[in-house]
């Protein structure tokens, strides 16, 4: 049977699922573990998350992973996609990063649980609640896994609860641009600075952009913003690139498209042309970030050869102290 430490790694469960006659029926689950309680576990599939109550386990197990970054790799993109989405505030907690961006986006407002945070994880936990708190914001932690299945395990003690699971996905550039281009599409013009429809397109996404969106956004050295254009000037679709981290990490971020231009292949299409400017500026790597359950876009990243590096979870202290703000 699993136990706690299994935790963040790949897992197969024999679930019963009926008894026909005088035989039992049994269908098979294959997912990370993410959770594990006295009653159920909870598993990370590729069909989404998956809760199964323990009356129901047949037998379940670890499986060895087709492979598994180092946690150095781990740690290295998780300050790659850091530096590229820069929260303003920012605390350190040993090799943890608080940050706080006014709330927006849970990526800027959560404690990164990577490296050794210089104390016992039960001092760090209680740390990052006070910093929190003193902020008027509700704690969050944005816990990688396998590398932080400590954290998630003793955030579970303590009654923490989980956001949607997030894919850390990578592909190199090459095969990127080793895809044909588009003539029948519009043209993708990358520039410094967003156009004012740009941040509209995105506001619908993630609601009204303020100040400290803004900061963020253009907060890195080496970015640039996609736009897509029909003939009479109407924005198509929008995407953010940034080049971060000691290996020039391409992050794709905020890719959208009008709802009227989907299924065109534009997606495909604006990747494709940061692919070609994070080439030409000494990139030969992209990663992006997307929630498991957002099936539409995984299945367009699989098409463009991404695969998921890591997961992450970011954790939520579900009964915050008086102060803070969900």
């Amino acid at each position: 049977m699993l136990r706690q430490q299994d935790v963040g790694h790949r897992v197969v469960v024999r679930r019963i699922v009926g008894v026909t006659g005088d035989r039992t029926l049994f269908t098979d689950a294959l997912g990370e573990l993410v959770d594990l309680t006295e009653t159920d576990l909870t598993l990370a599939t590729a069909k989404g998350t998956v809760r199964v109550p323990l009356r129901e386990v047949h037998r379940a197990k670890r499986v060895p992973p087709a492979r598994r970054p180092a946690a150095a790799d781990v740690i290295a993109l998780e300050l790659a996609a850091d530096e590229a989405w820069p929260a303003p505030v920012k605390s350190r907690l040993g090799g943890w990063i608080l940050r706080a961006a006014d709330n927006w986006t849970g990526r800027a407002n959560s404690a990164l649980a990577v490296g050794d945070p210089d104390r016992t994880l039960e001092e760090a936990i209680d740390a990052v609640v006070k910093w929190y708190t003193e902020r008027g914001q509700r704690p969050l932690i944005n816990a990688p896994m396998p590398l932080a299945a400590p954290v998630n395990a003793a955030l579970d003690e303590r009654g923490w609860t989980a956001r949607p699971l997030t894919l850390v996905q990578t592909s190199p550039l090459a095969p990127l641009l080793a895809a044909p281009a588009r003539a029948d599409l519009p043209v993708v013009d990358l520039a410094d600075t967003a156009g004012d429809d740009w941040y509209a397109m995105v506001a619908e996404h993630k609601g009204a952009l303020p100040g400290t969106a803004l900061r963020i956004l253009n907060g890195v050295p080496e970015k640039v913003f996609a736009h897509v254009r029909d003939t009479d000037g109407e924005l198509l679709a929008v995407a953010r690139g940034a080049i971060t981290g000691r290996d020039r990490w391409l992050g794709v971020s905020l890719l959208q498209t009008a709802p009227a231009a989907r299924r065109r292949g534009l997606g495909a299409h604006v990747v494709r042309a940061l692919a070609q400017w994070a080439s030409q500026h000494g990139s030969a790597r992209a990663y992006l970030q997307v929630e498991e359950r957002n099936t539409p876009a995984v299945t367009l990243y699989g098409r463009l050869g991404f695969t998921t590096h890591h997961t992450y979870l970011t954790r939520e202290l579900s009964d915050p102290p008086r102060g803070a703000d969900g």
